[in-house]
């Protein structure tokens, strides 16, 4: 019981040495330190703390003795893996920040096991934090899946004229028999926001505004279905399900979020075309009648490629 107790608190590297599966080499890294906006409280919003990553991989040898660093798994590639998923998008949970290190380190084709210890430097007196072991065998095909599901939307951006329009039905005919999956975004509301001296809260009234809009727009019409996920759109892609855009959780926990005024209504439709790597993105606007790509031309409304 001693033993467990000590290596329970042991570096990764000693828990690997003493748990090791098979004749494996091992690379490590150390206390690596960075500062990163990470939390479920409100009071981690909006500020860095430090977060230290200690990270053990099992690999397997390559089959004979070469300096060439292609046949082994580089150091880079384990920064690269925190990098990646700290850029991706804000988490609140350590737990998971370490699960999609884990998958992105087993997707490499040498590693065999990964044990992964993330901690909280500045959240108390010591060290608050989460280590987790996995293998290939488990974590490296639900890596690969999601990466190899990964879906590529068309965007539309709707005005508020275009979202009230006794055509709507009709285009979202059109929408559903288009082979990509579609999002529906739109911009604020045509009515009187609340005023905030603060940007940060002033930033959360209108991105509630927006979400109201968003709602409206779906209850025009069942098909459409408002989320406010990446979880959510992923699985509205895959299941062929028009959705409707709610940006504020995805705004404000994203690492590198949209920037400027919000009353540039495409600016937050730019920022998702972006994010999500779309196919592209249309606008469809002002009552002029113009061709598009999604063949509206019958329709008295203008539709652009953004």
């Amino acid at each position: 019981m001693t033993e467990e107790i000590r290596l329970a608190f042991a570096h990764p590297l000693e828990r690997a040495q003493a748990s090791a599966e098979g004749k494996y080499d091992r690379i490590s890294l150390r206390d690596h330190i960075v500062e990163v906006e990470i939390g479920a409280f409100q009071s981690e919003r909006g500020v860095t703390q430090r977060v230290c990553f200690n990270v053990v991989v099992e690999v397997r040898p390559t089959a004979e003795y070469s300096d060439d660093v292609d046949q082994i798994l580089s150091y880079d590639r384990v920064t690269e893996a925190i990098a990646a998923e700290l850029n991706f998008e804000r988490l609140n949970l350590l737990e998971t920040l370490a699960e999609r290190i884990a998958g992105r380190i087993l997707s490499e084709k040498q590693a065999v096991r990964a044990f992964v210890r993330i901690e909280k430097l500045d959240r108390g007196p010591g060290a608050l934090g989460v280590e987790i072991v996995r293998s290939s065998t488990s974590a490296l095909p639900a890596f690969k899946k999601a990466e190899e599901d990964r879906l590529r939307p068309r965007i539309i951006h709707l005005s508020n004229s275009a979202v009230t329009s006794p055509f709507l039905t009709g285009w979202l005919d059109a929408l559903e028999h288009n082979q990509a999956p579609v999002i529906l975004c739109v911009g604020l509301p045509e009515l009187p926001q609340p005023k905030a001296e603060n940007a940060q809260v002033a930033r959360r009234i209108g991105l509630l505004a927006i979400e109201q809009n968003a709602w409206l727009l779906a209850a025009q019409d069942p098909r459409c279905v408002v989320v406010a996920t990446h979880t959510e759109l992923d699985w509205a892609m895959k299941n062929g399900q028009i959705s409707v855009w709610a940006p504020s959780k995805m705004v404000l926990d994203a690492t590198h979020p949209p920037q400027g005024d919000l009353r540039n209504s495409l600016s937050l439709t730019h920022w998702l075309i972006d994010f999500l790597e779309a196919q592209d993105g249309l606008y469809i606007g002002a009552e002029v009648a113009v061709d598009s790509a999604l063949r509206l031309r019958s329709q008295p409304i203008q539709a652009q490629l953004l």
